[in-house]
C-alpha cells in the first residue's frame, strides 16, 4: 500500500531523507520510528503529497505522490503533528465541513459523521466549541477528519504529544481499535507506542533507515551477546565465581545483595542460552534461587544499539 524508494530530501544544505526505502503491506500498522530531527515527519508530508522530494519516489496505494496527488489524497487519512483544527466551530459542524471538503454529501455525509463521532468517543462532545475540549478531545476531533471518508490508509504523525498519560493510553486503544481493516502508518519518537500499537517498526535516524522488521527481529540484529539474571542465596565472590566460569559467558555483573540473595547479570555468547547453563549450575550446587530470567533487548536498548551504538556501550559499561 505504501512503498519507497531511494527518497531523498534535501533543505537547502541539509540533507533530511537520504535514500530511504520501505514498504507497508495492505492491512499493516506499521511504527516509523526516530529521535527528533531524523526525518519522520518529512517523510509523513512527502507521501501525503505535501512536499515535492528532491529524488527518488513514493507510492500510495500503488499511486505516484508526484504523478496523481489528489488520487493519494482520496485515500489516506492524515493527522499532522499540528492539529487541522478551526478552534471556533463546533465538533459537528467542523466534521461536516471537512466531509463536504471531500466530496461527501446528503445520506452519506451524515452516516459516515455519525460513524467517525462513535468511533472516536465524540458524541457527547458534538456541539461543544472545539477551542472548550481538552486536549484529548482535540485529539480524538483531529482524528475523526482523517477517517471522514473511510479511507484505506491512515498516516499518523505523532498522534500522543503532549497528552498525559491516561489521554495516552486512550488515543493508543483508539488507534489500534480503528485500524482494522486499514493500513496504519504511525510516526513517533516514543518508544512506548511504537510497542503498544506496531506490528512492524521501521527506525529512522539522521534521514537514513537503520532498522526495518518487527521487534523480535530487530532485537535479534541488534544484540551482540545473550543476556540472563540470576538471583542466588549465598557468599557473592563464590557464585560469581562459578557463573564466571560457565561456558559462553563473557562478563558478570554484580546487580545487588538483597535478603542474603546475590544477583547477577551475565552477558554471553549469542546462541548460548546463559539461563539454560545457570540452571544446570543451580541444581549442581544445590543453590536457592529467587529468579532465573532471559533479559532480552529492550525497544529502548534496541533502539539505542541501531542509532547510537556508543551510548548503549556507555551504558553497559556503567552497569558494570
Amino acid at each position: 500500500m505504501i512503498k519507497t524508494q531511494n527518497l531523498t530530501m534535501h533543505y537547502g544544505p541539509v540533507r533530511a531523507l537520504d535514500r530511504v526505502s520501505f514498504e507497508v503491506k495492505q492491512g499493516e500498522i506499521v511504527g516509523l520510528l526516530g529521535p527528533n530531527g531524523a526525518g519522520k515527519s518529512t517523510t509523513m508530508k512527502i507521501l501525503t503529497t505535501y512536499l515535492h522530494p528532491t529524488s527518488g519516489t513514493a507510492t500510495v496505494g500503488g499511486m505516484d505522490v508526484l504523478e496523481n496527488p489528489l488520487g493519494v489524497r482520496k485515500i489516506i487519512g492524515y493527522l499532522p503533528e499540528v492539529l487541522p483544527l478551526y478552534m471556533d466551530m463546533e465538533v459537528r459542524a467542523y466534521l461536516n465541513f471537512v466531509a463536504r471538503s471531500r466530496g461527501l454529501g446528503g445520506a452519506k455525509l451524515r452516516e459516515r459523521t455519525d460513524v467517525v463521532l462513535e468511533e472516536c468517543g465524540l458524541k457527547p462532545m458534538y456541539r461543544k466549541i472545539i477551542r472548550e475540549l481538552s486536549k484529548g478531545y482535540r485529539q480524538r476531533t483531529a482524528l475523526a477528519q482523517a477517517l471522514i471518508h473511510d479511507p484505506e490508509i491512515i498516516i499518523l504523525d505523532e498522534p500522543t504529544s503532549g497528552l498525559d498519560p491516561h489521554q495516552i493510553i486512550e488515543i493508543r486503544q483508539l488507534i489500534r481499535r480503528l485500524a482494522s481493516g486499514r493500513t496504519v502508518i504511525l510516526s513517533t519518537h516514543i518508544l512506548q507506542e511504537v510497542e503498544a500499537a506496531a506490528d512492524r517498526i521501521v527506525i529512522i535516524n539522521r534521514g537514513r533507515i537503520v532498522g526495518d522488521g518487527t521487534l523480535q527481529e530487530l532485537r535479534e540484529r541488534a544484540k551482540k551477546h545473550d543476556r540472563a539474571e540470576v538471583s542466588v542465596r549465598g557468599e557473592r565472590n563464590e557464585i560469581e565465581r562459578l557463573l564466571s566460569g560457565l561456558e559462553g559467558t563473557r562478563r558478570v555483573h554484580f546487580l545487588g545483595e538483597t535478603d542474603g540473595f546475590a544477583s547477577f547479570q551475565l552477558l554471553g555468547k549469542p546462541g548460548s542460552q546463559q539461563w539454560r547453563e545457570i540452571g544446570k549450575l543451580a541444581r549442581l550446587k544445590g543453590w536457592e534461587l529467587r529468579e532465573l530470567t532471559e533479559r532480552p533487548l529492550s525497544l529502548e536498548e534496541t533502539f539505542l544499539a541501531l542509532t547510537e551504538p556508543e551510548t548503549l556501550a556507555k551504558s553497559e559499561k556503567g552497569e558494570a
